[in-house]
């Protein structure tokens, strides 16, 4: 293991990546220094470097020369990987108030994957986050297989510009529709490791995902069964969904009537449930007079009360998930953020927390095949989900 870091550490010579990196010791709306490592910076991908790749990278609390590294995709497809860091796994997340400074605050997150592992935040696809291209005019439209290759390269060619972790054990998680991303991706790596001998060497040892995407398009087939496991529909209304519709609630044939009206009746009965949480509230944006619609937290499918609420009332910000979004969007479009995470000055315009999905390819129809491939092999996988989503429902089981 000596001499294969010593050799690569000799080569990575040859294999200048031009990487701009910068360490950040302090962030607005944190009081003092951050007591944790934080990097920031761009890495370019593509044929002549034309795609500017954002990330942070977060030091593990406990011992960045042995902990595991692992490369966090955020889903969307085309949500920042700040809400990887600062909403999900990573060291800090926003104070739920209403923000009285001009920035909002940070919290340290007790919670956070970095105490005993160094995560990468990365800004993929193209265009997402901080990230950009300098096409002009800019007319390229990621998807599923570019976004693929454009990580795959971004890795690589952060590993080079950080050989301290050539011999970590090397994960790739991620959430949401990165359930379809990361199986591939991993499929990817192992074949550069294996096959085309790709440099440099990725010590791949597994995957996780959160709540993943594994069929496109077909989570209603899955998400029925669940709301009737949860009870947000009677067994009455289950039998006759399956009865009428035969499991398949995906492109309901037009012409088989008892099915369309079982199933505008079980659409009828959800309608006012959170589908990220079933026992959230529900915040629905309401008109430009910046109101949502907030429903009690103790649901009744037949009665639920309302609540209207001002977008600035503080009650509204501690039982609404969105209004945490909004933090965001304000913290990451001060000058005083960009300056501190040394964004590029007009590299991008206003910070959009996830982009227009219509601005994507959606390529990949199923990730089952992956699953089965990596899982043959070896390599460790944790998929886990939920109690409490009713959307992207699948039920995965590899042998």
């Amino acid at each position: 293991m000596a001499f294969a870091t010593l050799l690569f550490l000799l080569l990575s010579q040859f294999f200048s990546t031009a990487g701009s990196y910068s360490t950040v010791n302090h962030l607005p709306g944190f009081p003092g220094p951050l007591p944790f490592q934080l990097e920031t910076g761009y890495v370019g991908v593509g044929d002549s470097d034309e795609f500017q790749i954002f990330h942070y990278f977060v030091k593990s609390d406990q011992n960045p020369k042995t902990d595991p590294l692992l490369l966090w995709l955020t889903g969307g497809p085309g949500c920042s990987a700040l809400s990887g860091l600062v909403f999900e796994i990573g060291p800090i997340s926003f104070k739920e108030e209403e923000a009285k400074e001009s920035i909002p605050q940070l919290i340290l997150n007790p919670y956070s994957w970095t105490k005993n592992s160094s995560i990468l935040f990365v800004d993929l696809p193209v265009g997402t986050g901080f990230s950009y291209d300098t096409i002009t005019p800019s007319s390229f439209k990621p998807g599923d297989f570019s976004q693929i290759q454009h990580y795959l390269q971004f890795f690589r060619k952060w590993l080079v510009d950080h050989p301290e972790f050539i011999t970590n054990p090397f994960y790739v998680g991620g959430d949401s529709y990165s359930g379809m991303i990361v199986p591939v991706l991993a499929q990817r790596i192992v074949e550069g490791n294996t096959i085309h001998d790709e440099f440099p060497f990725i010590n791949f040892q597994g995957y996780i995902l959160g709540n993943p995407y594994t069929i496109r398009g077909s989570s209603k087939n899955f998400t029925i069964p669940f709301a009737h496991r949860m009870t947000l529909i009677s067994d009455e209304l289950f039998e006759s969904l399956e009865t009428s519709c035969k499991g398949n609630y995906v492109n309901i044939d037009p012409s088989n009537v008892e099915c369309l009206r079982h199933y505008k009746i079980y659409e009828e009965c959800i309608s006012k449930v959170e589908p990220a949480c079933i026992i959230y509230p529900k915040c629905v944006f309401k008109s430009s007079k910046q109101q949502y619609d907030v429903y009690n937290e103790r649901r009744s499918l037949s009665s639920i009360p309302t609540l209207l609420l001002h977008q600035n009332s503080q009650l509204s910000s501690l039982r609404c998930p969105e209004f945490k979004y909004k933090l965001s969007t304000k913290w990451a479009n001060t000058d005083q953020v960009q300056k501190a995470l040394n964004i590029r000055e007009g590299s991008i315009g206003e910070w959009i927390r996830c982009k227009d999905k219509k601005m994507y390819n959606f390529e990949i129809n199923s990730v089952f095949d992956y699953h089965m491939i990596l899982s043959s092999k070896g390599y460790r996988s944790l998929i886990y989900s939920s109690f409490c989503l009713l959307r992207n429902v699948v039920e995965i089981m590899i042998c």
